[in-house]
């Protein structure tokens, strides 16, 4: 029986698909215990996976070193037999070892020698998938992948999802279609707001109600879907937290997504999912579940990875035509 501090990515995607990681850990020390360190958002995700026992806010921003404070900080943690690190810079790595946990795994990553003292090196041809270089990391080093890997989980709660429902005014007759079409990585990743929309009125047609998901940043491009839309839509960007958005989403008969931590959200609670790919490679971060369909145009210029299409046009998105999205939901 052990004590295992994770640390956690800082993008919700991320920290979905570092689900199997942690069943993992848990099934090879059934009597052991999880903590995990992360941003402060990522309770709501970590709170929904059972193996965690805590989530422990991680106080610094992205970019800030601060080497004295998270000296302190990490002498202030519980004692660790083992860390996991799962970021691949030189800043995740040093709460672990100013902490003297005993063992501290990782893949080799940004100048992390010594930092790390149970150093992977990633075969990427061999893991393609993220979440499958999480996961192995639960393994000692040399030791095959074991595959099949479970899809990512995060457990739903129906009258907690009930209530948040009502606090939103959200009740009502028909099944609903959820549609996040924001992207925290920038517009390269976002379908047009006018192809969201013919999904929108699609389903309206069909009795569907239609609630719009996203962060505050993504309020300009729901009210356009909802401008668009020509139909009743319940606009939820911004209005929610991330717990409240994960509770709604569970209600969801069907999801349509860009690629996004919402759409690996959308995934691990098992709804029906249409997850729409253009600048991103659904090879590296597909959404894991067997009720999601990926829906991309493949072009010869994608996957360009890119924030902005270097080209100008975004024809990824702009020639996916809203009819493949509802025949994928179909």
């Amino acid at each position: 029986m052990s004590e295992t501090l994770v640390v956690a990515p800082s993008w919700i995607g991320d920290a979905v698909l570092s689900q199997p990681l942690l069943a993992r850990l848990a099934l090879r020390d059934p009597g052991g215990a999880i903590d995990v360190l992360a941003p402060a958002w990522a309770g709501a995700v970590y709170g929904r996976m059972p193996q965690v026992r805590r989530t422990i806010p991680f106080p610094f921003g992205h970019g800030q070193l601060g080497l004295a404070a998270r000296r302190r900080f990490a002498k202030a943690l519980p004692r660790y037999d083992r860390a996991v690190v799962l970021p691949n810079s030189l800043k995740s790595a040093l709460v672990p070892w100013f902490a003297g946990i005993p063992v501290r795994t990782g893949w080799r990553g940004e100048m992390r020698y010594g930092l790390l003292n149970d150093l992977r090196v990633l075969d990427e041809a061999a893991l393609p998938l993220i979440a499958e270089r999480y996961a192995a990391l639960a393994q000692p080093a040399g030791e095959a992948f074991d595959r099949p890997l479970d899809p990512p989980r995060l457990a739903a709660d129906p009258a907690r999802a009930a209530a948040t429902a009502a606090k939103f005014a959200l009740a009502g007759d028909g099944p609903v279609l959820a549609l996040a079409p924001g992207a925290e990585y920038g517009p390269a990743k976002r379908w047009p707001a006018r192809h969201f929309a013919a999904v929108a009125r699609a389903h309206a047609g069909r009795g569907f109600r239609v609630w719009l998901f996203g962060s505050a940043k993504d309020a300009e491009v729901t009210a356009a879907v909802a401008r668009e839309a020509g139909v009743p839509v319940a606009d939820l960007a911004g209005r929610t937290g991330l717990d409240e958005a994960i509770d709604l989403l569970s209600l969801a008969a069907r999801v349509v997504t860009n690629d996004s931590g919402l759409m690996h959200v959308a995934a691990a609670l098992d709804r029906p999912l249409a997850a729409v790919f253009g600048s991103s490679s659904p090879g590296y971060t597909p959404p894991l579940s067997p009720r999601a369909r990926v829906v991309t145009l493949s072009l010869a210029c994608s996957p360009c990875f890119a924030r902005e299409c270097p080209l100008g046009h975004t024809d990824c998105l702009q020639k996916l035509d809203p009819a493949q999205v509802l025949a994928a939901l179909d």
